[in-house]
């Protein structure tokens, strides 16, 4: 069991008014079920799946569910929507019960609660572990925020950058986190220290396997789902790429608005990252496309059904998504982007707040040099706010300096 950074924050908001309903989705397994059931452990638990007791949830009144369950938590709601109807009516005529609402499915999920329970619930999603929670090695440890978390709430100020990485303290424990990150991705249950290589790479593929079946086949009703699996793979290809919706389309033999629909698909379900590209000002000569990154390197790897370490792209996606992750996971105030210019300058990730931007360039390279951080000067020109800080994230444990703003980090300290 790892802990979570959200474990907190979901306890919290489960003691006030507003968090009488608190809706929790993200992808399978990435530990709704476990976390919710230590967090709360007086509510009682109801699998909506169990094909024995649902119908008889499905009887209940909302006065029968405020007596009978009046702490609950409902896994996999969305196979059963009409229970989401019972738990309104319960909010609605009662003020002791509390839910908690489980699901896979955000498009099934959030379709329904924003039919049913606008204004009466708290919606919160679950990601793969990032590398602080990585680092934990229970439910209830202490988690250390990353360098990336501290910087953005300004605690960076207090602390020191070591000249090398090497000379963390936790160096070993960060590196240790980042390697399994890089070859398996964050999902929990590969983090079961009994689990063979082998056995980490049979999850994952049944994992792919469990997706298409379960959660693409409950998102929307394929007749035939090759299309879907050609798009997937394409993706993974290249991941990291601009998204050309009719080459996407030539090469499934699908139209383009159902390419376009099918990479929705993909990121509602938490597969994918979709980076819009940054423009504000049509004048300047930006390129528009947006680009795709995938969620989890270990799937990733599955879908390609190759082992090992990440290529370059992949390895841009893995840090990508690790941060989008963590954003997400501490609630950051930050919107992502891509940007590139029609002349072939592009800056991977750029981040925007209310009041400034950072910039991410990520390079898988061991050794830094000058000509790694040329997409990143004079970037301030293209941008319609304060440019903050530059980084370039990569494998060199050496820190390096380039001009006031850019500086050069290992991605492990960076983002452990």
């Amino acid at each position: 069991m790892k802990s979570r950074i959200i474990a907190g924050y979901i306890q919290e908001k489960g003691k006030t008014i507003l968090g009488r309903i608190i809706v929790l989705t993200g992808a399978r397994q990435t530990g709704k079920t476990t976390i919710v059931r230590h967090c709360f452990p007086d509510y009682t638990y109801l699998s909506i799946e169990d094909p024995v007791q649902k119908g008889n949830y499905l009887k209940l009144t909302a006065s029968q569910w405020s007596h009978l369950y009046p702490r609950a938590i409902l896994d996999e709601v969305q196979k059963e929507p009409v229970l989401i109807e019972s738990i309104k009516s319960v909010y609605d005529q009662f003020t002791d019960p509390r839910y908690i609402l489980l699901g896979s499915s955000q498009f099934l999920l959030m379709e329904k609660v924003k039919e049913s329970l606008a204004g009466r619930c708290i919606i919160i999603e679950l990601y793969p572990l990032t590398l602080p929670e990585l680092r934990t090695n229970a439910l209830d440890d202490t988690l250390q925020p990353s360098f990336f978390a501290r910087y953005i709430k300004d605690e960076q100020q207090k602390e020191m950058i070591f000249p090398s990485f090497s000379l963390d303290p936790e160096y070993a424990n960060k590196q240790n986190a980042y390697q399994f990150y890089l070859q398996y991705g964050g999902y929990p249950a590969l983090t079961n220290t009994e689990f063979t290589d082998i056995d980490r790479r049979e999850w994952l593929s049944m994992y792919v396997k469990t997706f298409l079946e379960r959660d693409i086949r409950d998102l929307v009703s394929f007749r035939d789902l090759e299309p879907f699996v050609k798009l997937q793979r394409y993706l993974a290809h290249t991941t990291g790429g601009l998204v050309n919706f009719s080459n996407i389309a030539k090469e499934t033999g699908v139209s383009v608005p159902t390419v376009q629909r099918y990479v929705l698909y993909m990121e509602i379900s938490y597969q994918t990252v979709v980076l819009p590209a940054w423009f504000s000002n049509p004048l300047k000569k930006l390129v528009k496309a947006p680009k795709v990154h995938f969620m989890d390197n270990g799937v990733l790897q599955a879908v390609l059904q190759k082992t090992g370490f990440p290529n370059g792209n992949e390895y841009e996606s893995a840090i990508v998504a690790e941060i989008y992750k963590q954003i997400k996971s501490y609630r950051l105030p930050i919107t992502c982007y891509h940007l590139r210019t029609q002349d072939g300058r592009e800056i991977d990730l750029l981040l925007e707040t209310a009041g400034y931007f950072i910039a991410i360039e990520i390079k898988m390279t061991e050794h830094v040099n000058q000509n790694d951080a040329r997409h990143l000067m004079g970037l301030q020109e293209l941008l319609n706010k304060p440019l903050k800080q530059c980084f370039i994230l990569s494998n060199d444990n050496e820190v390096h300096y380039f001009g006031d703003n850019i500086i050069a980090l290992h991605a492990a300290a960076f983002l452990s």
